[in-house]
């Protein structure tokens, strides 16, 4: 089992109408699960700003042949090929998310140089909304200013469910923010959630991105990585 993660600015319309008919599971051969989301960027204070024309698809496939096969003929993948996609494989799950009752796979444990990938979403119990919005605003912040962090997105398809998705130079860095080496608002966010929990389910996966391709905002976030790693 692999999960793939596009993102695209296809405008407002186009992400209309993407969302009306969204990615059917039975439709689609080895597809298990899909979320398309509306991203919007973290770190932005207290209320995020979704951008309505930019989207995120989340799939999770049985395998690569099966995301080739979506990616080579069907309409959705089309209008997303001019974004950024990548391909993950993960390797730890913490929590628990509904749609995915089967494990993810197992996956050897990403080592401390290598990049890392990291996705949070949950439904959102609308009554702990603002507590929840509170404690992500300042784990967003504390992310978003670390040296370590490549790239980062929120995604979300009101009114439940929400998400974050974000790429790191290495492991070791993302541990280290997960844990509060530095900072501690990650882990008191951590902490909350756990001691009364935002939302009706939720997961927090740490991935080993294998394969990515073209441009989030003008750059492959990967390439840095790769062209620093020895030869």
């Amino acid at each position: 089992m692999i999960v793939s993660v596009q993102l695209a600015d296809v405008g407002v319309r186009n992400a209309l109408r993407m969302q009306r008919t969204g990615l059917r599971r039975r439709a689609t051969p080895g597809l298990r699960h899909a979320e398309l989301t509306t991203m919007a960027p973290l770190g932005g204070g207290l209320l995020p700003r979704p951008t309505p024309g930019r989207v995120g698809l989340v799939g999770v496939w049985d395998d690569d042949d099966a995301l080739e096969e979506f990616l080579a003929g069907h309409p959705l993948a089309r209008s997303l090929a001019h974004g950024w996609r990548v391909r993950l494989r993960a390797t730890h799950v913490f929590g628990a998310w509904a749609p995915l009752p089967e494990p993810l796979g197992e996956e050897p444990d990403l080592e401390a140089d290598e990049p890392a990938a990291v996705l949070t979403i949950g439904h959102l119990r609308l009554t702990h909304a603002v507590r929840f919005l509170r404690a992500s605003a300042k784990a967003e912040a504390q992310a978003v200013a670390d040296p370590a962090l490549l790239a980062s997105t929120g995604l979300a398809r009101p009114p439940r469910l929400v998400a974050t998705f974000s790429l790191w130079r290495s492991a070791a860095a993302m541990r280290a923010y997960a844990r509060g080496d530095a900072d501690a608002r990650h882990h008191e966010a951590s902490r909350a959630h756990a001691a009364r929990p935002f939302h009706h389910d939720a997961a927090f996966i740490r991935f080993r991105p294998y394969a990515a391709e073209g441009s989030w905002d003008g750059v492959e976030p990967l390439a840095s990585v790769r062209a620093a790693a020895p030869a």
